[in-house]
């Protein structure tokens, strides 16, 4: 048997973390027995369909290079074959229609609520004759659900799972408008799909009887099933599209890595021992269900953050230069007139969480208007300091070779001959050249200005002072 999965989310709004940690455990199963993935794009419930989410969903699995190998499927362009097979099943008689009006359901719902009753449709047209009313009347079709019985399944996580038929109701299985519903749809999919294995959060444990149900009135078997657990944010709430807290193109936007993203995804309610980091063909290697966790994950960015700090540091270089150059041009940072992004990018990234944050750290490097912080000069600077920068533009302007190495030298002879503090060196040139008093290595930092640039901020600084203080 060729092992088969599906990711099929709904496009009702961005893609958030539970989505593709399924998307991600689906894609892992089927990779690691050499099956096919697919994307199914749900979208027959056109009234909370969102613009743009389609595109979304495509941008988020590329980057993530969640790769599906065949085309992509859209429920929308399905309708006519999802209603040849409701028409088949109402002459087989495991559906029927229902005339029954939305006040009127609606009216008994609540009399159900009122009497603390399950809400539940009363079966009253279950056994009339489909065809007892004219064409002209509104109906739904309802699924002729067993009356009784159970329906049991084992779940590759959870293990047995077992419902009674008298609990389920006969679900609406196409609606008025003529549009099939969810849980009519995903079966004739799986189905005509030739799905294997149905990996989903456990939200969809109680459709699954529904449409095992409709698998047997078919008289095909179903697919296996494995409920993921959810995932709860910080609160122990459910995370939601609706939190862009958890919207993960967000987390592209911020400069996140997508390898970062599914090292963390799949260490959320699966391991592999104790181990912490993973590649994506140590992923597919290893992937068991054995190992899902039947308890619910937190989601904590604190993890992912050291995570993608983690692989800025380990990631071949080459390979995140034009990530990082793509990330400084959405700053509208201009690297024309400046230091080689390369050099920058080794200097940074022992201290940065993401690319995007590492670009905007790095801003100053390329701004070519001098920033008098005058809050920083009240604080830090005074007559003393104007006789320190002196001395360091001095020091500065003999150094032949223009290296992070000379320069450190350069500040510790200063130290030592003028009995300085290496902080009333280092402190005044950090608010000089990067406008702030904490930075990387000034020396490294000095060195990417170059020996020009720096001698001119230095006397800049100098003229302004003497402004001040003489």
């Amino acid at each position: 048997m060729k092992i088969k999965t599906r990711f099929a989310p709904s496009p009702t709004g961005n893609l958030h973390f539970g989505n593709i940690r399924t998307a991600l455990f689906s894609w892992l199963f089927a990779n690691k027995y050499k099956g096919s993935f697919i994307l199914r794009i749900e979208d027959t419930d056109v009234c909370r369909n969102i613009t743009g989410s389609v595109d979304n969903i495509i941008k988020v699995m590329k980057w993530l290079k969640l790769h599906w190998n065949e085309k992509v499927y859209f429920q929308s362009k399905r309708l006519n074959f999802y209603n040849s097979i409701i028409d088949m099943m109402l002459q087989s008689g495991t559906a029927y229609k229902c005339y029954c009006s939305e006040d009127t359901l609606k009216n008994k719902k609540n009399i159900q609520i009122l009497h603390s009753k399950n809400t539940r449709y009363n079966r009253k047209c279950r056994n009339l004759e489909n065809n007892i009313y004219t064409t002209k009347k509104s109906f739904v079709v309802r699924f002729k659900n067993p009356l009784n019985g159970y329906v049991k399944f084992y779940d590759e996580i959870r293990g047995i799972i077992k419902f009674k038929n008298s609990e389920i109701d006969d679900f609406i299985i196409r609606r008025r408008n003529g549009i099939p519903t969810y849980n009519f749809c995903v079966v004739v999919d799986d189905l005509d799909m030739k799905i294997t294995h149905v990996i989903r959060g456990e939200d969809h444990i109680s459709n699954t009887p529904k449409q095992i149900n409709i698998f047997s009135a078919l008289n095909v078997p179903h697919p296996k099933y494995a409920h993921l657990p959810i995932l709860l944010d910080i609160d122990y709430k459910k995370i939601s599209k609706k939190n862009s807290n958890f919207n993960v193109i967000e987390y592209f936007k911020e400069g996140f890595l997508p390898e970062a993203i599914l090292n963390y995804l799949v260490r959320l309610g699966w391991s592999h021992g104790d181990q912490e980091i993973f590649s994506l063909e140590q992923m597919k290697n290893l992937f068991s269900f054995k190992n899902v966790s039947k308890s619910s994950s937190i989601f904590d960015k604190k993890k992912l953050l050291w995570l993608n700090k983690y692989y800025i540091n380990n990631l071949p270089t080459k390979n995140l230069i034009s990530l990082f150059k793509y990330y400084i041009s959405k700053e509208n940072i201009d690297i024309k007139n400046g230091p080689r992004i390369e050099e920058v990018f080794q200097i940074f990234k022992d201290r940065c969480n993401s690319l995007r944050n590492m670009a905007i750290s790095c801003r100053y490097l390329y701004d070519n208007n001098l920033n008098f912080k005058k809050i920083f000069i009240k604080k830090f600077f005074s007559k003393f300091y104007l006789v320190t920068l002196n001395i360091i533009y001095l020091h500065f302007k003999k150094i032949d070779s223009w290296k992070s190495s000379h320069i450190w030298n350069s500040i510790l002879l200063m130290s030592k001959l003028n009995k300085l503090s290496l902080k009333n060196i280092i402190e005044p040139l950090r608010i000089i050249f990067t406008g702030d008093i904490v930075s990387p290595s000034i020396s490294k930092i000095i060195y990417l200005f170059g020996k020009h640039k720096t001698l001119f901020n230095i006397k800049m600084y100098i003229l302004y002072l003497k402004k001040q203080f003489i």
